[in-house]
């Protein structure tokens, strides 16, 4: 999947959430989890988990992080990972 015109921001949107909901702690439930909800200190996911975030941003939207590096604030929220691209 490609955002470049095949999926808008509520389709990335579903798809983080979808993917989200495979690696979260299984005592978080994810409906509890504000779009602005910092996720690792809300207890959703580990710290750990940020590097699957980034191979499955990478895999699913075609992000890269080669140049910039993992900034974990970068993808502390679902809003600040919407706001990658």
């Amino acid at each position: 999947m490609n955002l470049d015109g095949s999926m808008g921001s509520a389709g990335a949107r579903a798809a983080i959430l979808a993917f989200l909901e495979t690696i979260r702690r299984p005592e978080q439930p994810l409906d509890r989890i504000g779009d602005d909800d910092h996720l690792v200190q809300s207890g959703l996911i580990d710290s750990l988990a940020m590097l699957e975030i980034v191979a499955f941003l990478e895999q699913e939207f075609g992000l890269s992080f080669r140049d910039s590096g993992v900034d974990p604030e970068r993808l502390a929220s679902i809003n600040r990972i919407l706001e990658l691209w």
